[in-house]
C-alpha cells in the first residue's frame, strides 16, 4: 500500500461526506486505503461512513478517546509507505494527493510534512510554529498578546514565506504526512506515533519534537493545496472544556521536554487566570 489516510472524526457528519467523497474522487494512481476513526459521534457520522461510503475501513468508538489514541488505533492497522493524518472538516483537491506524493517521494529527508492549507476564501492559514517556549508560553496563559501580539512573532513564524520549502519545527496536524520508513529507521517499528496522554492540542508537535530529537526532519512544502474548515468538531466544545484540554497538554508536553519548574510556573499561571488543573504528578502519569 502507497498511502494510508487516517480521519478521525467527531460529529461533523456533513463535513466528513465532504472530505470523503473529494478524496475518492481526487486523481491518484497508487494504492490507497482510508481509515475513518469515529470518536463516538451523537450525529450518525459512523452510520453515514458505513451506509456511503463501503470502501472506508470504520472504527467507530463507543466513547471519545480524543486525537492521539483515535489516530494510534488506525495507525496499528494502517499499512502504507506515507501515513496522512487528515483532519475530517478538510477538502483535498483533485490533485493535491498525487502532488503531495510525489514531493515527498522526492524529498526523502522530510520524516513528516505538511502542505499548504487555505480557508474556503482561498487565504493561507498560517500554520507553522516554533516548539513551544517557556515565555511564549507563559505569554499565552496570561493573555499579553491581547495588548502585544508581536510578543509571539517568533514562535509564530510571522516571517514565513508559505510558497517555499522549508524545514520547519512543526507544521499541523490537519494535514500531516508521515514517511513510515524514516519513522521506523529513527524510532523503532513498535513505538506508537502519537503520545496518548495528550487528548487533544500538543500531539502533533510532540511527535514533530520526537522525529527532530531523533535525527529526523519536518518539511513544509508548497505543493499541495487543502481547503480547511479550522476546528469544526473542536468548536462545539464550551470554551472553558477547551481551555482546561488546552492547559493540561501543554502541562504534559513541558513536563515531558523542559524542566519541571517551567510546567510549575506554568500552571501556577494557569491557575491566576481561573483554570484549575491537575497536580503535575498526576498530569504526568
Amino acid at each position: 500500500m502507497d498511502l494510508s489516510i487516517i480521519i478521525v472524526s467527531w460529529n461533523v457528519k456533513d463535513k466528513l461526506r465532504a472530505n470523503l467523497q473529494a478524496l475518492l474522487e481526487s486523481q491518484i494512481k497508487c494504492q490507497t486505503e482510508i481509515f475513518v476513526v469515529d470518536n463516538n459521534s451523537q450525529d450518525g457520522s459512523a452510520a453515514m461512513v458505513a451506509a456511503e461510503f463501503p470502501s472506508v475501513k470504520l472504527i467507530a468508538n463507543t466513547d471519545n478517546r480524543g486525537f492521539a489514541k483515535a489516530n494510534n488505533q488506525a495507525l496499528k492497522l494502517a499499512s502504507g509507505r506515507y501515513l496522512l493524518l487528515l483532519n475530517p472538516d478538510m477538502l483535498v483537491g483533485s490533485d493535491a494527493l498525487e502532488k503531495m506524493l510525489a514531493w515527498a517521494e522526492e524529498n526523502q529527508q522530510a520524516t513528516v510534512s505538511g502542505y499548504k492549507l487555505t480557508n474556503p476564501n482561498g487565504q493561507i492559514i498560517p500554520q507553522i510554529r516554533r516548539f513551544p517556549h517557556f515565555c511564549d508560553q507563559l505569554f499565552i496563559v496570561l493573555k499579553l498578546p491581547h495588548l502585544l501580539p508581536a510578543l509571539l512573532n517568533r514562535y509564530l513564524e510571522k516571517n514565513f514565506n508559505y510558497e517555499q520549502a522549508a524545514a520547519v519545527d512543526s507544521v499541523r496536524g490537519a494535514c500531516f504526512l508521515i514517511n513510515r520508513q524514516s519513522w521506523t529507521k529513527i524510532s523503532g517499528a513498535d513505538k506508537p506515533y502519537l503520545d496518548e496522554r495528550y487528548f487533544i492540542w500538543f500531539e502533533e508537535v510532540d511527535l514533530c519534537r520526537q522525529v527532530k530529537t531523533s535525527g529526523g526532519e519536518i518539511w513544509y512544502s508548497p505543493a499541495a493545496t487543502l481547503v480547511d474548515y479550522v476546528g469544526a468538531s473542536f468548536n462545539q466544545v464550551d470554551r472553558p472544556k477547551k481551555q482546561a484540554y488546552f492547559a493540561e497538554s501543554m502541562l504534559k508536553y513541558f513536563l515531558k521536554w523542559q524542566p519541571r519548574w517551567q510546567a510549575r510556573i506554568l500552571r501556577a499561571a494557569w491557575f491566576l487566570v481561573g483554570v484549575k488543573l491537575p497536580t503535575l504528578n498526576k498530569l504526568n502519569d
